[in-house]
């Protein structure tokens, strides 16, 4: 089996201006995906999927590999993560190398370690999943959920207001951190979640969204106490 670590980090961001490179505890927030990939020894190749040849120079600096350069067809605000895959993929292709698992590892995943990586790779392995990703755990029963609806307050689900919430089915949610797929069952359906795919649930204290300053900052400090901790 080989493997490819593709990481995907576009120069344009709109929230957060140059947000893939943008330091994080001092270190480029890349850095930290370049280098659990590097750790875990998981991978024949670790690339870096990019339009900038500032963070291509960054990414070189902390051990990846750019053989090519993002199109701008999957460099704008409407790629989807996995029209990218799908173009390294196909991009390798013609230089004559083909990989039978990918891990699409994003640049601003400080928490995904060379650990859970290793440990996700085992369940797609183990279970034959076409794809294995980690999710976090609702922090409140989505069931009780609310809305606005003409300036006033009501329930999404409304046959649940009254349940308790220990009653109530657990919900998750995409971590962005990393997704493994198997080449030949996720390309010909062009999805990443199938059917028959996986996960591995890590803790609200192990992920975190960074969309703004106030998100980027929370990273920072659950990124400084689970270090504390350990």
């Amino acid at each position: 089996m080989s493997n490819l670590c593709i990481i995907p980090a576009r120069g344009g961001s709109k929230r957060i201006p140059r947000k893939n490179i943008k330091l994080f505890l001092g270190k480029p927030i890349i850095a930290y995906s370049i280098e659990a990939a590097i750790n875990s020894k998981l991978f024949d190749e670790i690339m870096v999927s990019t339009d900038d040849e500032e963070i291509a120079e960054i990414a070189t600096k902390f051990g990846a590999n750019v053989p090519f350069f993002r199109t701008e067809k999957t460099a704008n605000d409407f790629a989807t993560t996995f029209d990218v895959i799908e173009e390294v993929l196909l991009k390798y292709k013609d230089l004559g190398q083909n990989y039978d698992v990918v891990c699409c590892l994003y640049a601003c995943a400080p928490f995904a370690t060379s650990i859970k990586l290793a440990e996700s790779l085992e369940v797609l392995e183990k279970n034959n999943y076409d794809s294995v990703f980690p999710v976090m755990q609702f922090g409140f029963p989505i069931q009780r959920s609310l809305k606005f609806e003409d300036d006033k307050i009501k329930f999404f689900y409304p046959e649940f207001s009254l349940s308790r919430s220990q009653d109530l089915e657990k919900s998750y949610h995409d971590a962005g951190q990393f997704y493994w797929m198997q080449v030949d069952k996720c390309l010909p359906e062009k999805k990443i979640l199938t059917e028959n795919s996986g996960s591995i649930v890590i803790s609200e204290l192990e992920g975190q969204d960074v969309d703004n300053e106030v998100d980027w900052k929370l990273a920072e400090l659950k990124y400084e106490l689970l270090q504390s901790i350990k």
